[in-house]
């Protein structure tokens, strides 16, 4: 069964790091675009971060930039989102998305997510 799992997540105090990870099972992730989303309590999920396929251009979201980085490895059939200078609006649920298309048709994948609070 393809699937994503995230892993990573936990309570980390404001100013510091975590690294979250995506594991791909039953698929080939390298042909995806990859991404991260997050949804905070009482907020709509939102978009942070994406790696394309191939190319490897990453882009992220404007409140992260600087902070967070998004890298993949298809050697390892993983993609990770690295987390710095966290502050607490940057708590939420984190999800590993995939996408790809094939014959005119999405494939998409969605994790079941992690969590991430940044707290004293």
């Amino acid at each position: 069964q393809a699937q994503l799992v995230e892993s990573g997540g936990g309570l980390v105090q404001p100013g510091g790091s975590l690294r979250l990870s995506c594991a791909a099972s039953g698929f080939t992730l390298s042909s995806y675009v990859m991404s991260w989303y997050r949804q905070a309590p009482g907020k709509e999920r939102e978009w942070v971060a994406s790696a394309s396929s191939a190319s490897s251009i990453t882009s992220v979201e404007d409140s992260v930039k600087g902070r967070f980085a998004i890298l993949r490895d298809d050697a390892k059939n993983t993609v990770y989102l690295q987390m710095n200078s966290l502050k607490p609006e940057d708590t939420a649920v984190y999800y590993c998305y995939g996408k790809q298309y094939r014959d005119g048709l999405p494939y998409e994948y969605w994790g079941q997510g992690t969590q991430v609070t940044v707290s004293l």
